[in-house]
């Protein structure tokens, strides 16, 4: 499967038409149309599956979740169906099983059916936004990035507005982004399928809709994989998982500074260094000349800045495949004679019911605290602990000014379930750190098994070209076998 960085951080507004009253809630009927998407395979299908607005109040307001198949190509070795969990929040299942299905069909011999969801709010499901400038929807604003020298208050300000301004226009749909609620909707796609049990395979913030799926619904689930995992603690969820890229970028940023030292770099000008240790200096350096003169881009009034530059390289430790171009916007900005180009994704703002779906599944899931001191101190401890990420992921976020309280508390995952759940997970991650799989481990005791691999990047199953990752994953999908221990896969 081909893993790419989708950076899932401006506008549709929700529309009267997009939502109905229904009587008693019933089974469900889908109604498959098809829906190619492109490059993707030509047979997919897609429907609307209608769900309540809040599942306390099933005969009130509805709204519609667009899911999608690609019924197995050899019926005759059909054993289920597999349900792939998007990442995100903000993740399209639509467009995930576009990507990944004609590998996942090809892979499994066509042991599955492959079904998916857009989330609320995401791709073809009735969405509501927050009504924000195109400025609060810049990837870099929503990302609460401090300022030069760690200064907070601009994110102050910011997330004030951001978090009232979902408060004033988002409703009813926006309070109701949430990971209980995606699982509530899957349950219910479960339902309409006719479906006993669902497979699944979850990747990034996916593992934890497929984990809590599997924690609420363990009778209804089969064989379940969960690739590139957090922290399940219910302390950590989401400002936990933000915090902990500090760390995973640590950890992760030698793969690329080895590459980018790498003597074979020379035959396309793109080595950097002559030792893997001067990769780092040299981008801390940079990033730092950035804050204080940022360069112009071939984008008008938008240059590029230190921090930019840190959320690019963030951007490139997903995938090794990123290492080219992150070398050549280091090697361009530190050249000041060269045209610069931003990287892909920053030029233009979110789309402000993908700003909302990502913001307010943050803020819905959990309490944040409040105190704005804080955060000032937890950024200015972590800008020294992680110069690579310079306080980000400690800085201050909408939610700690969000005007409503959590509708569910976060799911408790346990032991408690049968023993049918397989951990994937690179040892070098820089989004969903290796330390967090552990504790999912953890969590789970014996109903799981952690296969780690040792490589970098975010996604390992078919993403790597490790046979031993990919063959266990594969065999248990299969077969229902997982290593009878937990398994160590070398690069």
């Amino acid at each position: 499967m081909k893993h790419e960085l989708a950076v899932i951080l401006g506008g549709l507004s929700l529309s009267a038409t997009c939502l109905a009253v229904a009587g008693p809630a019933s089974a469900t009927t889908l109604s498959w149309i098809p829906c190619a998407q492109p490059e993707g395979p030509a047979d997919q299908q897609c429907a609307d599956l209608s769900v309540p607005v809040d599942y306390r109040k099933p005969d009130g307001v509805r709204l519609t979740v667009r899911v999608t198949r690609l019924v197995s190509d050899r019926p005759a070795a059909r054993r289920g169906t597999l349900l792939v969990a998007p990442g995100g929040p903000g993740g399209s299942g639509v467009e995930a099983l576009a990507d990944t299905g004609p590998a996942l069909r090809k892979v499994l011999h066509g042991a599955y059916d492959l079904v998916s969801l857009d989330p609320r709010g995401v791709g073809g499901s009735t969405a509501a936004g927050c009504g924000l400038s195109a400025d609060d929807r810049d990837v870099m604003n929503l990302r609460s990035w401090p300022g030069t020298g760690g200064d907070i208050s601009d994110s102050v300000t910011r997330a004030h507005r951001i978090a009232d301004a979902c408060a004033r226009n988002g409703g009813a749909v926006v309070r109701s982004y949430s990971t209980a609620n995606e699982v509530r909707d899957i349950e219910r796609l479960r339902q309409a399928l006719g479906s006993t049990k669902l497979s699944m395979y979850g990747l990034s913030y996916g593992t934890y809709v497929t984990a809590a799926y599997a924690q609420e619904h363990p009778e209804h689930t089969d064989h379940v994989v969960l690739d590139s995992t957090g922290d399940p603690d219910p302390a950590r969820v989401e400002r936990g998982w933000l915090a902990n890229t500090a760390a995973g970028a640590d950890e992760r940023f030698p793969d690329f500074a080895r590459w980018a030292a790498d003597p074979a770099r020379d035959s396309n000008g793109l080595r950097l260094a002559q030792r893997a240790s001067e990769v780092r200096t040299l981008a801390l350096s940079l990033a730092d000349r950035l804050d204080r003169t940022p360069r112009e881009t071939t984008t008008p009034h938008k240059p590029l800045t230190g921090n930019i530059l840190r959320q690019a390289v963030q951007q490139a430790l997903y995938n090794d495949d990123n290492f080219p171009w992150l070398a050549q916007l280091i090697k361009a900005a530190d050249d000041p004679h060269a045209t610069l180009a931003l990287p892909p994704g920053y030029a233009t703002p979110m789309p402000d019911r993908v700003a909302a779906v990502f913001t307010a599944t943050e803020c819905n899931d959990v309490s944040w605290p409040h105190d704005v001191r804080g955060y000032a101190r937890a950024v200015a401890t972590d800008r020294i602990r992680h110069p690579l990420t310079a306080g980000q992921p400690m800085n201050i976020t909408p939610c700690a000014f969000w005007h409503t309280e959590p509708t569910d508390k976060p799911v408790h995952i346990t032991s408690d379930g049968p023993s049918n759940i397989l951990i994937l997970q690179n040892l070098r991650d820089p989004v969903t750190p290796y330390f967090g799989a552990l504790r999912m481990r953890t969590a789970l005791g014996d109903r799981a098994r952690l296969v780690t691999v040792d490589h970098g990047g975010h996604g390992a199953y078919d993403a790597n070209g490790n046979a031993c990752g990919d063959r266990a994953v594969t065999e248990f999908l299969l077969t229902g076998h997982r290593p009878s221990a937990d398994l160590r896969c070398t690069a």
